[in-house]
């Protein structure tokens, strides 16, 4: 049947990229059920102090993605696709992509992880009476305009790394309502860019720029709308083999956020997940709007428009993989080498021995900037209060416990707000480990948190399947509610008294830590500090 599914040219194509990972998941629409799955590993990389992934690195990377799920597919079924009913892109949100008229890149891409646009950020806040994070689209571009860039009056459009990839598949310069979300505030109803804001923004920076704002930014459409098709181009840049063939129908692309809340069933008002990786995140479906404007909040939408408070924290499991890598080693040159996921589970199983605030071991997982801490740089560090004994277990717990550390600091303002959570649920690798981050993360939030198996697939899984609700043209929630998730079992842990209080002690000790991490980032000489 799944066979079927793929040489009747049934299936439908999602392709997330991610921060460490570029995927491709292959999906029967009828039920959401994974077919054939790819992955591309890459890395970001500092370019003239920007944080950045080059074109040619996203283009190989589709690709190598792209023919490990054909492989797969073969291995599984068979047959890899010559045709697909539909396909979505989706990808890291925010960041600047800017091109001139003849869509040459104007300067390499600055992803979400930059911390540079501090002033631009800051005064378009106090400009629109919205918070504008440091992320978002706007933010950089105004922070060319600040500072005078000589590329910033040749921009003739901006877009997403999701809108760009979308572009070369041969689609149209659009993007999804989440997607857009992050690039610059959306109306009320989520149908387009505010145009207040918009009119607002031309009147401070028309002498520095080419044309109207709006005139920039891709055009906004919600889950189930068709953005194009796959041209023989696309078709070409995907599978060099030749054997996709183009005119599958493509859906508005997606960023991370929209993917993550699709893959976890959390777009209905009082709904909320969690997606853990690079970056950590919340998403809260919200029933009404918040009543202050709060810096560590961003206010986006769902794919089909409802909106959202997002809690984004720039750090979240790098370093914990970074020191799972060092044991690795070490368990290499021991001659016992361990894979990675069996490496997770030792560990992790390890760290819950530990005392619940992990011993006086206190981690900082700061490896980008943080802007709901302050920080607009960071350093990974590790302390540990005199008399403390350093032991693996706690070591290992202190840097689980720092991955949701942040997150936990930016939701206190959501919980002052009143705002309701009825259902969280999280996806992310780090939860193949079943049970240990789900309870560390139920803790840091004070509210039970649940796993659905399929969610393990993530945003490229998420992605297919609003691939399929455009290629039927059917209502998101229903889609989801009535084929995808009917009966769908999901784990959901509570938090435990024993580990909210140690957490609680944990994140006393990080936040009083800061000033040490601050101390580390001072740029005046050695002694200065007395």
């Amino acid at each position: 049947m799944s066979a079927t599914v793929i040489t009747e040219g049934r299936a439908v194509l999602g392709i997330e990229l991610g921060s460490t990972r570029i995927k491709a998941c292959l999906v029967d629409p009828a039920d959401g059920a994974v077919l054939a799955v790819g992955a591309h590993e890459w890395q970001n990389e500092l370019v003239d102090g920007y944080w950045s992934y080059s074109l040619e690195a996203v283009r190989a990377g589709l690709q190598q993605a792209y023919a490990a799920l054909a492989a797969d597919a073969i291995a599984r079924h068979g047959a890899a696709p010559t045709r697909l009913a539909a396909l979505g892109v989706s990808a890291m949100m925010h960041g600047y992509l800017a091109f001139d008229a003849a869509g040459e890149l104007l300067v390499p891409f600055r992803t979400w992880r930059n911390t540079t646009t501090g002033a631009a950020a800051a005064a378009l806040t106090e400009l629109f009476g919205t918070a504008i994070p440091q992320r978002w689209s706007i933010a950089h571009l105004h922070q060319a305009v600040l500072d005078d860039e000589p590329h910033v009056g040749r921009v003739h459009h901006l877009t997403t790394l999701a809108g760009h990839v979308h572009e070369l598949l041969g689609g149209e310069r659009v993007l999804g309502v989440g997607d857009a979300s992050g690039m610059f505030p959306l109306a009320a109803d989520g149908a387009g860019y505010d145009a207040a804001l918009l009119a607002r923004y031309d009147a401070i920076a028309a002498s520095a720029l080419a044309g109207p704002l709006e005139g920039m930014l891709p055009a906004v459409l919600p889950a189930g709308r068709p953005a194009g098709s796959l041209s023989a181009a696309g078709a070409a840049l995907l599978d060099p083999s030749g054997t996709l063939q183009p005119g599958a129908l493509l859906c508005p692309p997606e960023g991370d956020a929209g993917t993550g809340m699709v893959a976890t069933n959390a777009i209905a008002p009082r709904t909320g997940n969690v997606s853990v990786g690079t970056s950590i995140f919340a998403m809260v479906v919200l029933e009404r709007p918040l009543r202050g404007v709060h810096p560590e909040i961003d206010l986006v939408a769902t794919p089909a428009g409802d909106p959202v408070a997002m809690v984004h924290a720039n750090n979240g499991t790098s370093e914990l993989a970074a020191w799972v890598g060092v044991l690795r080693r070490f368990a290499a040159l021991a001659g016992s080498p361990v894979d990675a996921d069996a490496a997770y589970r030792l560990l992790l199983d390890e760290a819950m021995t530990a005392g619940a605030d992990a011993e006086g071991v206190t981690a900082y997982p700061l490896e980008a900037g943080e802007p709901v801490l302050g920080l607009d740089t960071g350093r990974p560090l590790v302390m540990r209060e005199p008399g403390s004994a350093l032991t693996l277990a706690a070591l290992v717990r202190a840097q689980l416990l720092s991955v949701f550390a942040t997150l936990a600091v930016g939701m206190r303002v959501l919980r002052a707000e009143g705002v309701q959570v009825d259902r969280l649920q999280a996806h992310g690798g780090l939860f193949r480990t079943e049970g240990v981050a789900q309870r560390t993360l139920a803790t840091a939030l004070d509210a039970p948190v649940g796993v659905v198996g399929a969610a393990a697939e993530g945003g490229a899984w998420g992605m297919a399947l609003l691939a399929a609700v455009a290629a039927e043209g059917a209502d998101l929630a229903r889609f989801l509610d009535d084929r995808v998730f009917a009966g769908a079992a999901s784990s959901v842990v509570a938090p435990e008294a024993a580990d909210l209080a140690g957490f609680a002690t944990y994140l006393d000790r990080f936040e009083s830590g800061l000033a040490l991490q601050r101390a580390a980032l001072d740029p005046r000489p050695a002694g200065a500090l007395s």
